[in-house]
């Protein structure tokens, strides 16, 4: 850390040193990466108090040859719970320069009007209030203060009445102008050359990221002797997102570029791959030539390594690989293979340990003339279980072995799973370096994954070595603790029933346990309607493990209801009735298969096989007896019979969501009023009832019907039904939000087509049938607002070839009735609530009241 400091103060008093330099290599970010739990936030705090006073600074650190008093160090925690978003990442940075004391003219200027534009009628003093950020730096009062100095400046340069302020107003052309003119008026903004280039942009996000640059350019006017060096610590850095999704680290990597005279140190479990030519595309500056000081290099954990990546605590698979590749070494070619290198990283879960024991192994295995493979090394070695129960007393091995048959666990839970009367060996285990605490999961301690699989696997010479029966009867104490648990979690807490679920069938599974309490508990997870993935590992293999027990049955269920979101609706009737047919699940739990299975049919429109399952289910009178009844109404209702599903639904309750099944014929009879009403209903019960899944399946249904009558409140539905729909996993209800932003923008939006385009290529390969119908109405409203004869024609004619099946065949009339067209004579007619002439009537009005809005009635 001393070192990369003051390297960088070194490069930044060069001569050739530019601040607005956007091409050259950028050496100002050092990199401390290692896995969960092992300090690295600990020493972001260290390293933070250290730089801002140096009696924090540890006795065995360096202290720096830059002057304490000029330097500015601030810690940005990214992680999820912290909520901390960009917007907050580029105030916390502006607040620490604020106890400079004197304004930033051109970044002020431009967060400014970004603030205005994005934030009207907010005072960013209330802002950061409200987020805790005026009481976490001592100068922070001051910022509103010098903002405002900063405009006014402006403002009396230019002549204008009173500030800049208020979005700029008309002051904003008179300041560009004077800008790109270099008036001697704003001689002291004139030298930053982007200035004007950034006040023009759109102030949106994008434009925000790139104003550290003017930040950059305010700092560097500063004279030497006041100026100060920001050290800005952004800690856990992984959850800026995952290596598929790289938005929010492109707006970060912004940041550390558009600032070389800042310096920047990154903690989190990953290296930075910034250096990777690979990722070009994904982030604006990539590659070795761009950040020299990231090239991979190869490090022991907790040493220092070379260029700017130190890699603490346990290794990454990349790391691990490398070190294998450098640790047996001809010629500057490893000598172990790459597929064996593989397996060694993948086994050792980056403990040094078992890396340095294979490395024995592959030169032993060569001593003898033996010429390794690969399967010499799916190997796990008993001197790992001794180097770990040797310092232990013989009650904490007893607990080892007990919650190694669990992924996390609690001290409470593990005294109850060794089946013991006390807590102190549990709490003495916790201390141990082999475990890991990770406090934001259900249970906060795990056994590092290594030490876990060589307890359960490896031979155990010890002399308290645990016997087959010695483990089955460790499972259902483990299995009886975890049930015990999820009992007594009276909040119904979603995290900890998912946990529960994930554990408890592993353990079923594994050692041929009866479900048990599972039964129970699978109910309560559909109940929710959140279709998060249960992480279950061997789940992930189904097809390449039969399905011998009822736990696997139970498995397997619940991992294609959850998938079912994510994969064909074929695939999932395939899955559910492969169970159906093994006849492993017990009678009570039959049930569940059973309506899901006819639920994914009623999505690929096979009505009759989907009504005889709700039949069977209903008539079963189980637990979802009443979601059968209503699956029975939907598909009363798909086939048009529209009085047959109102009278329905005055049987089905809250259990059966009868508001939503209202809502859902209200709005095909052009009743948008009255479809809302209902939906508004059905959210409230399941707010009521506690379901966040109802509540934002009821929410996007709502956002829909809204849509057609009322685009601006349509606006805030959309919203709410984005925040709500955005945690969980209910693919259905987002195309129908998604769907709903197309009628909002009928007949306004050009490219609403091409948008539909894209939308209809993400339905076909969910294969729910009836969202592509619904997609293709919303296209013939759109046309037919237009009065778009030919379109609207089309648009009918692929409907029809859409619901030939008679499944939705009322779309085609609702289209004929958007532009009042006569219906042919073969037309399917459906069972309108208050007759085909007055849901004409409606249906119309609606297209009517849209032109009104675009100015085209006629």
């Amino acid at each position: 850390m001393t070192t990369g400091l003051t390297e960088h103060v070194r490069h930044m008093i060069r001569a050739d040193f530019d601040v607005e330099d956007l091409e050259a290599p950028r050496r100002n970010v050092l990199v401390f990466h290692g896995v969960g739990g092992i300090g690295k936030s600990t020493l972001s705090r260290k390293i933070e108090a250290s730089l801002a006073n140096s009696k924090h600074r540890p006795v065995q650190w360096e202290s720096s040859s830059h002057p304490e008093e000029r330097t500015l160090p601030v810690r940005i925690d990214l992680a999820r719970a912290a909520g901390m978003n960009f917007e907050r990442v580029i105030l916390t940075i502006r607040l620490a320069v604020a106890t400079l004391g004197r304004p930033m003219p051109a970044f002020d200027l431009a967060l400014r009007r970004y603030w205005e534009h994005n934030h009207p009628g907010e005072p960013i003093e209330d802002y950061l209030r409200r987020g805790g950020l005026l009481s976490r730096f001592s100068a922070a009062a001051a910022l509103p203060q010098q903002m405002e100095s900063a405009l006014s400046d402006v403002a009396q340069a230019l002549l204008l009445p009173g500030t800049v302020g208020n979005a700029l107003g008309h002051g904003a052309g008179a300041l560009i102008k004077a800008l790109r003119e270099r008036h001697q008026s704003v001689r002291a903004l004139a030298g930053c050359s982007r200035l004007a280039d950034l006040l023009e942009a759109e102030p949106d996000l994008d434009a925000l990221s790139f104003y550290p640059h003017l930040l950059a350019w305010d700092l560097a006017q500063i004279p030497a002797a006041k100026s100060a060096l920001p050290v800005i610590l952004l800690d856990t850095f992984e959850d800026t997102g995952d290596r598929t999704n790289r938005d929010f680290e492109r707006l970060l990597q912004r940041i550390v570029w558009l600032m070389p005279n800042a310096f920047f140190v990154v903690t989190g479990r990953n290296r930075l791959q910034w250096a990777e030519t690979s990722l070009e595309g994904q982030l604006d500056w990539t590659g070795p030539n761009a950040w020299p000081g990231l090239v991979p290099e190869t490090a022991h954990a907790g040493s220092g390594a070379s260029g700017r990546q130190i890699l603490i605590g346990d290794f990454s698979p990349e790391d691990c690989e490398e070190y294998l590749a450098r640790r047996l070494n001809r010629d500057g070619q490893p000598v172990i293979d790459e597929p064996i290198r593989r397996i060694i990283a993948e086994r050792s879960h980056g403990l040094p340990l078992y890396l340095d024991l294979s490395v024995m192994r592959y030169l032993e295995l060569r001593r003898i003339g033996s010429q390794p493979q690969v399967a010499d090394f799916e190997h796990d070695f008993p001197v790992l279980i001794a180097r770990t129960l040797r310092d232990l007393t013989s009650e904490e091995r007893h607990v080892l072995r007990s919650v190694s048959l669990l992924s996390s666990f609690s001290v409470p839970l593990a005294t109850q799973a060794a089946g013991m009367q006390h807590d102190a060996p549990a709490l003495r285990l916790t201390q141990r370096p082999f475990i890991r605490e990770s406090p934001s999961g259900v249970w906060p301690f795990h056994v590092h994954d290594l030490i876990r699989a060589a307890i359960r696997h490896a031979d155990d010479g010890s002399d308290d070595r645990w016997s087959e029966q010695d483990w089955q009867r460790a499972a259902q104490r483990a299995f009886h603790a975890l049930e015990a648990q999820w009992r007594q979690n009276l909040r119904r807490d979603r995290a900890f029933l998912v946990g529960c679920l994930q554990q408890g069938l592993l353990l079923a599974r594994d050692f041929d346990l009866d479900l048990g309490w599972l039964a129970d508990a699978a109910f309560q997870y559909v109940g929710d309607s959140i279709w998060e993935p249960l992480v279950l590992p061997a789940a992930d293999t189904a097809s390449a493990r039969s399905v011998r027990t009822a736990a696997d049955a139970l498995v397997e269920t619940l991992s294609a209801i959850a998938r079912r979101q994510h994969e064909h609706r074929e695939r999932t009737v395939s899955r559910l009735a492969a169970v159906l047919a093994s006849g492993l699940l017990p009678d009570g739990l039959l049930e569940l298969p059973a309506y899901y299975q006819a639920k994914a049919q009623r999505d690929l429109g096979l009505t009759h096989d989907s009504r005889q399952g709700m039949q069977r289910v209903a008539s079963a009178g189980g637990r979802l007896a009443s979601a059968a009844r209503r699956g029975l109404a939907h598909l009363s209702r798909v086939s048009g019979d529209f009085p047959a599903t109102v009278e329905a639904a005055g049987s089905l309750g809250w259990a059966g969501r009868h508001h939503r099944v209202l809502g859902d014929v209200w709005w095909v009879q052009g009743d948008m009023e009255r479809a809302a009403a209902a939906y508004l209903a059905a959210r409230s019960d399941a707010e009521e009832h506690g379901v966040v899944g109802e509540t934002a399946v009821a929410q996007a249904h709502l956002a829909f019907a809204v849509s057609f009558v009322d685009p601006l409140r349509a606006d805030d539905e959309l919203d709410l039904a984005d925040r709500l729909l955005s945690p969980l996993s209910l693919r259905s209800n987002e195309m129908t939000a998604r769907i709903a932003t197309l009628v909002r923008d009928a007949g306004f939006a050009p490219d609403l087509p091409d948008r539909a385009a894209v939308q209809l290529a993400e339905i076909g390969v969910s294969g729910i049938s009836y969202a592509t119908a619904k997609l293709q109405l919303a296209l013939c409203f759109h046309h037919a607002v237009l009065d778009a004869q030919d379109n609207l024609a089309a648009g009918i004619a692929r409907l029809r070839e859409l619901t030939q099946n008679g499944y939705y065949a009322y779309y085609v009339e609702i289209a004929h009735f958007m532009g009042d067209l006569p219906l042919p004579p073969n037309t399917v007619r459906a069972r309108w609530i208050d007759g085909e002439r007055q849901t004409r009537r409606r249906w119309r009005n609606l297209v009517a009241t849209r032109r009104n809005h675009l100015g085209t009635a006629h």
